[in-house]
């Protein structure tokens, strides 16, 4: 029988559960009220809430207004997103501001390739170096993670939201969303810029208006959001292959739309995506919700016929229908514990869930204004973890090594080994 990578990856997950780490270190992203300066960060470890304002204790100061993104930039440093405070926070693992850069307004969305951080912005000026560069559209800017300058900025579509890194190149989801009150249309396209020219190479339109909100990443696939036009054009989610779009496949060969809404999404430690679908509806004024499992190599392979379902573990899809608005959902990929959020009635404190990876509930906890972000450190004690086990098969010209660092000259199939700094699994 064949099996893929992806599903080895899973069977490996129950075959290998030592692997696991059970120590949980969670950032978590209060955004606050909108243009009322009170952003916080809870810090979450090993079962409770240490902290609800986690940066005023490390630092004596605000975190700023509307924090709406946070990514590791290296196992040193981590950057957050403020967007009412028009700064990018950098801060290290354990708290400490480091650095402020403030001369990306409006920003949004974050990613990394470990020396540079990008972000979008809905704005049309950027400071690059000594010197501001204007923008009709939205743009993407280039900060140097030692010196924390902008360094070069790219212009987009309007109003650009989710951003990935993938294979030297930025993925950009743009969004439009100004469109109800300025002179242009709904976006649909998604920008592809070279990051090392910050010059967009290609973009890919999906047909798809309104792509909104933070984009996850497995590999090569992402998932996307639109959440239409809160009208006529319904809520969609967009599989999209990254590798396709750079190997000049056509438009229509490098995505998939899905009937769903993907409102808050993540990546799952087998490479698929969990998704809760939050549509509004101006006509009736209520909210509905879906909630999904999405295998990208399936939906990509099938056309969209296979590779969705309601496969969540455990009770983890009872409780989520619990949750009155939902607000965040995420996995840790060191151990699979399984998160998501309720922003109640958007005023006052919310609500953090946390699950087994099997699916067990582990408790509520109360959080502050409008949780929504997530970022999981790594325990004290992790040495690799299944989501970084199985990238591709050895070809056999790479120098392989064990876990003990030994260099290994005839690989056994199904064993886990070492490869350019990855941690790889032989397949014959």
């Amino acid at each position: 029988m064949k099996i893929s990578i992806r599903h080895f990856v899973a069977l490996l997950s129950v075959l290998l559960p030592s692997i696991c780490f059970s120590q949980e270190r969670i950032i978590l992203l209060n955004e606050g009220n909108w243009q009322s300066d009170n952003g916080k960060i809870t810090y979450f470890e090993d079962g409770k809430v240490v902290s609800n304002q986690w940066f005023r204790d490390v630092n004596g100061m605000k975190l700023g207004d509307t924090p709406n993104d946070i990514i590791a930039v290296n196992d040193d440093l981590i950057a957050i997103a403020i967007n009412w405070s028009n700064i990018v926070q950098f801060i290290t693992p354990d708290g400490k501001a480091v650095a402020a850069t403030e001369d990306v307004p409006n920003n949004r969305k974050l990613a990394s390739d470990g020396d540079y951080v990008y972000i979008s912005s809905y704005g049309h000026e950027c400071k690059v170096g000594d010197k501001f560069v204007d923008f009709t559209k939205g743009f993407v800017a280039k900060i140097d993670a030692k010196t924390f300058k902008v360094v070069a900025a790219c212009e987009v579509g309007y109003e650009p939201e989710g951003i990935a890194y993938y294979e030297g190149h930025l993925f950009v989801a743009n969004t439009g969303g100004y469109a109800f009150q300025e002179d242009h249309e709904y976006e649909t396209t998604v920008s592809i810029i070279d990051a090392e020219t910050m010059k967009v190479v290609r973009t890919v339109d999906t047909g798809q208006i309104n792509l909104y909100g933070k984009m996850s990443q497995s590999g090569k696939y992402l998932c996307i959001n639109s959440p239409g036009d809160y009208y006529e054009v319904p809520a969609a989610a967009i599989i999209f292959d990254c590798e396709a779009a750079l190997s000049d496949k056509d438009d229509i060969e490098c995505f998939v739309l899905l009937p769903y809404a993907a409102t808050y999404n993540c990546t799952t430690r087998d490479g698929n995506f969990y998704a809760i679908g939050s549509r509004y509806s101006y006509y009736t004024g209520e909210y509905t919700f879906n909630y999904v499992t999405l295998d990208p190599e399936m939906v990509m392979e099938t056309e969209g016929a296979a590779g969705v379902d309601e496969d969540f573990p455990g009770n983890v899809l009872a409780d989520l229908k619990k949750i009155g608005m939902p607000y965040g959902l995420y996995v840790n990929p060191y151990t699979g514990y399984i998160y998501a959020t309720d922003a109640g009635g958007f005023v006052e404190g919310g609500t953090l869930y946390q699950w087994s990876p099997e699916g067990k509930l582990l408790g509520k906890f109360g959080v502050y204004i409008n949780p929504a972000h997530f970022l999981a450190l790594k325990p004290d004690n992790y040495t690799g973890g299944l989501e970084d086990s199985i990238i591709e098969s050895v070809t056999g010209k790479q120098d392989i090594y064990n876990l003990q660092g030994i260099k290994v000259s005839a690989p056994a199939p199904g064993q886990i080994y070492i490869t350019n700094g990855k941690k790889i699994i032989f397949l014959p």
